[in-house]
């Protein structure tokens, strides 16, 4: 199993894509498309936690391939507070997204390492999320 990561519009790491091809092995993922969801239990607009996250992928020509990586994160507070895309990085679009704006994804590169990098600590080292795996 693989996932194409390399000469993507944003520096996609090794690390990650062998961390997610390693979650696709353990789920005995079949189908040519799968939505991986992370989930802080605890997470909430009073309280805080770690953002949800969503992961997007497809196969195609034997290989898996990032469709969008989108984070979520309460806005407002209180019983009006909702979740919405804090954000998006959209391989198949193009664009990344946040609360400022739609924009050209190459532009998200510096934001896509960081973003990327708390993720797999979040993930990997802190165990911060229950995921869930729908194909």
């Amino acid at each position: 199993m693989h996932i194409h990561y390399e000469g993507l519009a944003l520096p996609v790491s090794k690390r990650f894509a062998k961390a997610l091809v390693d979650l696709l092995v353990q789920h005995s993922v079949s189908q040519t498309s799968v939505t991986i969801n992370f989930r802080d239990p605890n997470y909430s607009a009073e309280s805080g936690g770690f953002h949800p996250v969503e992961i997007r992928l497809e196969k195609r020509n034997n290989a898996w391939h990032f469709c969008y990586v989108t984070d979520f994160a309460y806005l407002g507070s209180g019983p009006y507070a909702e979740l919405a895309k804090d954000l998006d990085f959209d391989f198949d679009a193009g664009v990344f997204q946040n609360l400022f704006g739609v924009f050209p994804i190459e532009q998200a590169t510096d934001m896509y390492q960081i973003w990327e990098g708390n993720f797999l600590h979040y993930w990997q080292e802190l165990n911060v999320f229950s995921i869930s795996v729908s194909e």
